[in-house]
């Protein structure tokens, strides 16, 4: 299936109908074929005269006529490509089995007659556009991961021509065109909001479950849902730009590069091709030699080169590969190419980045201590500071006293001191919240509180004091929350058996409060950005099989050095331009999907190798008619064509199999 990216969608549901016309043409006529050869006439009891009076083989010939010049030609075509290309491919083997059984019939019909095959020729070109037919539906099917993606982008916008909305199709929508997108609708295009708020609905492109808040300035993506406001949208990329083109493209990418495995496949294809030929006319010779008659001879030779045809062997890894990256499309897990699934089913140690990979990057309240006064009445003083400031510390304490349904009241006379924290009067009393120095400055004595700070910042928080009326009260420490799903991300992790390692420029009292909430066994702290990627080489250095999960462009060199580069979605372009994987949903959890994706697809690939190879290994002397002598034990070349349609069925089955994979499911996800 060499055929370009863009129209691949289009060509493929053709060429499943093309496929399947020819095998219905070449079924149709095989059945009146087969039951005017002898296998008809003898062993079915066939006695209805040929129409006209025609020989028998005669009229065979003319139904074969169809089957040969239309059915079979995609082969005989292949196979001549094949040929000038200096390869053997099974179309080579399949032209060979078909063509040389239809000519011997031909050349004994226009000689006056004798033992034809008509029947096996078009049987055996009936069976192998079966199975091919079964096994492009089995890549179809692979593929609609692509196409659902394809078809998500809106076929029409509005787009705000003159201060009026007019309908335009979606693909002839500019850059700078200012969109109208409508509660409900699909937004056209990746733009830039000018104006509105609502929420979009993005889980089709990044597999994220819940809406996510646009307001102006905000970036969308071109065919998520908007769910309740209306919004104008000022398009910045178009076509082959947007992120879901460039998705799509990703996706295609991945199912039609070669995985070292695929290569393997190949070149033992061509052995094969080439060992069946040689088997083929060896096997015509020594029957030949051994007294049998031609067509005798001729039916055994025709055997074997139909049964080596190596289809399941060209299929094992390919459908695998289709399965697989389909597979990880519909969770968010985008795989490049099918190396990096390849990759991912080796990988024993996985290194995160800290910020915005295992934490959400923005601070929470993790205690809260009061001394001397009830905690929610100093929670409620404190809250009213805070939310006169601007600090980012400031927001995360207001949030945890609405968490806490404390009711906050105003404060007056607030005053903000950079550096040092703020003050102001809450319900007429003097409250003070930020650092040592700001006490000190205020005259407040902070041995009440001293110990609790020193000891909830020793392990890495950010501990802020808190006095009301000249007097310290309490501390509130603060720290970069962990994500919602890091935990069970690790632990899906472990549970696989592989090493987690935390990566980060933080100090070693944060990383180790964080390792420690999550269960991480090694952490490496305080690392230059630059410095990552030798810490990951001296873990290799160390022969371990490194993925390396990060989200910045501080991460790019790692994740180029990285054995498996694993990009979080939400990251930067540059991040996502280095990684082998990307994770579009930014979650961590689908850290240990991507891996169990790649190992699945992976085991199903040596499945289908040793099945596609053994299998050959056992037909072929039968086929050649080793046991016939002995035993009576013989295939003729349709049961042959039957066997092989079935072994390759068999094999895009067991790739397909795969899509019963049990993947780790988020927490709270059903």
């Amino acid at each position: 299936m060499g055929h370009g990216g863009g129209h691949g969608t289009m060509t493929m549901s053709s060429m499943i109908r093309d496929m399947r016309n020819r095998f219905l043409v070449a079924a149709i006529l095989s059945v009146p074929i087969t039951l005017l050869s002898p296998i008809g006439r003898e062993v079915i009891g066939f006695t209805f005269q040929a129409p006209f009076g025609l020989r028998d083989d005669i009229a065979a010939l003319i139904l074969s006529l169809p089957v040969i010049f239309y059915s079979a030609w995609i082969f005989l075509d292949g196979a001549y490509r094949a040929l000038r290309a200096r390869t053997l491919d099974m179309m080579v083997l399949v032209a060979v089995g078909v063509g040389s059984g239809w000519l011997y019939s031909v050349v004994v019909t226009l000689t006056g007659g004798g033992d034809v095959f008509y029947e096996a020729a078009t049987v055996l070109a009936s069976f192998v556009l079966l199975g091919h037919w079964v096994e492009m539906r089995a890549r179809g099917g692979a593929n609609d991961a692509v196409r659902t993606l394809l078809e998500l982008a809106p076929a029409q916008a509005f787009v705000i021509r003159e201060g009026e909305p007019v309908e335009i199709p979606t693909a002839d929508i500019v850059p700078g065109d200012l969109m109208l997108v409508r509660p409900g609708s699909k937004v056209p295009t990746d733009g830039v909001v000018e104006s509105g708020d609502s929420d979009i609905d993005e889980s089709m492109v990044t597999g994220e479950s819940l809406p996510v808040a646009k307001t102006a300035g905000s970036t969308v993506i071109g065919a998520t849902v908007n769910t309740t406001g209306t919004l104008r949208v000022r398009a910045t990329k178009v076509g082959a730009d947007t992120a879901l083109a460039q998705i799509v493209a990703l996706v295609q990418e991945a199912q039609n590069s070669k995985a070292p495995g695929q290569r393997l496949a190949d070149r033992a294809a061509f052995w094969l091709v080439l060992v069946a030929l040689i088997g083929g006319i060896a096997t015509l010779l020594v029957w030949l030699i051994s007294g049998a008659t031609g067509p005798t001879a001729m039916l055994f030779a025709i055997t074997v080169v139909v049964i080596t045809c190596p289809d399941a062997l060209g299929l094992a890894t390919p459908t695998a590969i289709m399965v697989g990256t389909g597979l990880g499309a519909r969770r968010g897990v985008l795989f490049k190419t099918a190396t990096a699934l390849e990759t991912a089913a080796r990988i024993d140690t996985v290194v995160m980045d800290k910020t915005g990979t295992l934490t959400q990057g923005k601070p929470e309240v993790t205690d809260f201590v009061a001394i001397g006064i009830d905690e929610d009445e100093l929670l409620a003083l404190v809250a009213a500071v805070e939310r006169e400031s601007e600090h980012p510390l400031a927001a995360a304490v207001v949030s945890y006293a609405a968490g806490r349904g404390v009711t906050v009241s105003d404060a007056i006379d607030f005053e903000n001191v950079p550096g040092h924290g703020a003050g102001a009067t809450v319900s007429g009393r003097r409250v003070l919240v930020g650092n040592r120095k700001l006490m000190t400055a205020q005259g407040v004595d902070i041995e009440p509180v001293k110990d609790q700070r020193d000891a909830l910042a020793s392990t890495g928080r950010t501990a802020v004091l808190l006095a009301v009326d000249g007097k310290a009260t309490g501390v509130v420490a603060l720290a970069d929350a962990v994500g919602p799903t890091a935990a069970a991300a690790v632990a899906a992790l472990h549970d696989a058996g592989t090493q987690v390692v935390m990566l980060t420029g933080d100090n070693e009292a944060t990383a180790a409060r964080i390792a420690s909430q999550l269960g991480i066994d090694t952490v490496i702290a305080e690392v230059l950005p630059e410095d990552k990627s030798a810490k990951i080489t001296e873990l290799q250095a160390a022969g371990k099989r490194v993925a390396m999960v990060g989200d910045g462009v501080n991460d790019a060199p790692a994740l180029a050095q990285a054995d498996l580069g694993i990009a979080i979605g939400a990251g930067t372009d540059v991040a996502i331009e280095t990684a082998d994987v990307v994770l579009m949903r930014s979650d961590p959890l689908d850290v240990p999907v991507a891996l169990r994706i790649g190992k699945g697809t992976v085991r199903k690939m040596r499945q289908n190798l040793g099945w596609a190879i053994g299998y050959n290994a056992i037909a072929l002397p039968i086929a050649a008619g080793v046991f016939f002598p002995a035993f009576g034990i013989r295939l003729s070349p349709e049961i042959a064509a039957i066997s092989m349609s079935g072994s390759s069925v068999i094999v895009a089955f067991n790739a397909l199999m795969l899509k019963r994979l049990r993947l780790p499911r988020p927490a709270g996800n059903p």
